[in-house]
This record gives C-alpha cells, sequence and structure tokens, in this order.
C-alpha cells in the first residue's frame, strides 16, 4: 500500500473545493497550518499523517498506526474473509479498518504480525532491496541434518516462477525443530524449500521481523501498539 502524498495548493483544493487561485491567498494571509505550523509555500508535499487546519478547522488529522498481533492458528491474513475469522476480527480498536496487513501468514501459521496504516513503512520492511530478516521456528516431520543449513543458504530454484531464492540462514535446534531466517516472502517458501528434502512442516511460527520480536508474554490473539522504538528501528 503506497503512502498518499500530495502538494498542499491541491490537497485543500480537492477538500474545500476552493480554487488553487483563492488557496494561494488563504497561504499568504498564513490561514493555513500544517501540524501546527503556519505553511505559505504551495509545493509542501503533505501525506496522510500531516495534521492540516484552516482557520482552526481540521482538514486532516490522521494518526499512523502500528500494531503487533500474535496471530493464531485458523485465522486468515485479509481484511475480509466469507469462511474463516480474519486477523482485523480480533483487533478491538476504532481505526483496524483503516490497517493493512505487513507481510501475510498462512492460515496454519502462527505468531508475529504486523499491521499498519502507514504505507512507507510497511514497504521498507516488506521490500526485497532492504533486506529484511523474517526469523521462524519450524517443526519437522522427519529429522534434520547438517545438509541442510548448505542448501538453504545456496538459495533454491523454483521452476514455477523461475526463480532461486534468495539465501537464507537455518540452524538447527533439534532433530526435528530449526529456526529459518528468511530475506523474502515467496509463497509458501518455507514448506517448498522443506519439501525439497520430503520433509513435511507440521508447526511453523514466526519470531520476528527486523528487530521487531513477538513479546513472549502476548497471549494468543491478542494486540498492542508499537513502541516509538520498534517503529524506528524495524
Amino acid at each position: 500500500m503506497e503512502s498518499k502524498r500530495a502538494r498542499l495548493d491541491r490537497f485543500i483544493s480537492v477538500k474545500t473545493g476552493v480554487s488553487k487561485k483563492n488557496v494561494r491567498v488563504l497561504l499568504a494571509k498564513g490561514q493555513v497550518l500544517v501540524d501546527g505550523e503556519i505553511a505559505r509555500d504551495i509545493d509542501l508535499i503533505i501525506d496522510e499523517f500531516s495534521h492540516v487546519t484552516i482557520d482552526g478547522q481540521i482538514l486532516q488529522a490522521c494518526q499512523p498506526s502500528y500494531v503487533m498481533l500474535h496471530k493464531p492458528i485458523g485465522v486468515v491474513s485479509a481484511t475480509v474473509d466469507d469462511k474463516h475469522k480474519t486477523v482485523i476480527d480480533l483487533l478491538d480498536r476504532d481505526d483496524k479498518h483503516s490497517l493493512h496487513i505487513v507481510g501475510r501468514l498462512d492460515l496454519n501459521t502462527s505468531g508475529l504480525l504486523l499491521l499498519t496504516n502507514d504505507g512507507r513503512w510497511s514497504k521498507k520492511l516488506m521490500s526485497p532491496e532492504h533486506k529484511v530478516g523474517k526469523l521462524y521456528r519450524v517443526q519437522l516431520q522427519n529429522p534434520i541434518d547438517e545438509s541442510y543449513i548448505a542448501a538453504f543458504a545456496n538459495g533454491m530454484y523454483f521452476e514455477y516462477e523461475d526463480i532461486t531464492t534468495l539465501p537464507a540462514k537455518l540452524e538447527i535446534v533439534d532433530d526435528h525443530t530449526a529456526l529459518v531466517t528468511l530475506m523474502e516472502g515467496r509463497y509458501h517458501q518455507i514448506k517448498r524449500m522443506f519439501g525439497r528434502f520430503r520433509n513435511p512442516v507440521i508447526g511453523l511460527h514466526r519470531i520476528s521481523v527486523g528487530a521487531i520480536t513477538l513479546d513472549a508474554d502476548l497471549s494468543v490473539g491478542a494486540s498492542r501498539d508499537l513502541t516509538a522504538d520498534e517503529v524506528l528501528n524495524a
């Protein structure tokens, strides 16, 4: 989801119906405030979180929201679904329908899910060029060994999409458990990578996205706002 950016004079004209020529008059008279400061520059670029007023009348006052959710198994990463409960249904907040999902999890995958109304922030986290790591705990049906580590690190070719995955880090926890860090999010990627070894994934849980780690004490299905440091350092 892209951030909504616009030139100030165009934004005011669209919102109020006032011509751009008359908007310039309002600006020249110091009647427009952006984020509490008098705005006189018609070329000023604002976004959906800029607080804009004319003579005390609020034109826009949307606040950014950043949410951590402990996604349960059986809940879909969607805003609307006819068959299953969605992650939006789990939220108890007034702005929940303005939020979008930052990196979906499959129906049967649990763990950290991020939601926001800030398109630039979500794009930064999910864009492959930024290489933000996503850490998963994986439970396997069959034993794993050291040969998996090199295979994941080398990347795997998926013929259907004609792509080779980026190198992924695999750490063996025990015979049937691994920690996997991905730098991308291909369709069912972890299941398909272990499928090369004919080793079914029987449990998948996302622990972290970048520097944001799921709270150990956050109940399944519960959520909280991210801290300012988490948003900044994600």
